[in-house]
């Protein structure tokens, strides 16, 4: 490959996540507030910093098949702490959807147990606990596993075998169709 075929490909990978997360990753000047912050950083395979530079070096491969997206917590602090006023957190939202879109994600379990809960609040207004997990449980195939700590849970009424529902779950409802229309432009 030439030169200036691997320069395109390095800014199309930064121009791509720019546009995506609409954020200017190019205005980060690897402050290390990003990483400094996150309670997570220590179980990165690739610190928070790290993953913004090789943004900027166009190491799409590198970045998208990292743990570190996966690890992010979205808590936001990295994007607190940031004085460029990026949203780390969003960035790494958007590697994340790229890297499930692409097929190269290091760990889509997170992303499907997220799709799940979310699916169980558009439904229901709010998180119905058992039916969340049993589908997660039946999809990954891991019928028994935390079977015990779920129906002490029960028992402890920490979760509920029937669902708690809102009034107006068409508002709910509403919200995730504006979202989901957001978020297919990505």
């Amino acid at each position: 490959m030439k030169e200036k075929d691997k320069r395109i490909l390095k800014a199309n990978f930064l121009d791509e996540i720019t546009e995506k997360s609409r954020e200017k990753i190019s205005s980060c000047y690897q402050c290390y507030r990003c990483t400094n912050g996150c309670p997570m950083a220590e179980s990165m395979d690739i610190y928070p910093h790290k993953i913004m530079r090789y943004i900027l070096l166009g190491e799409r491969k590198k970045v998208l098949c990292s743990g570190a997206i996966w690890a992010c917590l979205m808590c936001n602090t990295c994007s607190i702490r940031c004085p460029n006023d990026i949203d780390v957190a969003h960035v790494f939202e958007t590697l994340r959807r790229i890297a499930i879109k692409d097929g190269v994600a290091a760990n889509d379990n997170l992303w499907e147990f997220e799709r799940l809960f979310l699916e169980s609040i558009k439904n229901y207004g709010r998180l119905y606990e058992l039916a969340t997990i049993l589908h997660y449980k039946l999809e990954k195939k891991e019928f028994f596993k935390d079977t015990v700590m779920g129906i002490k849970m029960m028992l402890k009424a920490r979760m509920g075998i029937l669902p708690h529902s809102i009034k107006d779950k068409r508002h709910i409802k509403g919200v995730f169709e504006k979202i989901e229309k957001g978020r297919s432009e990505v």
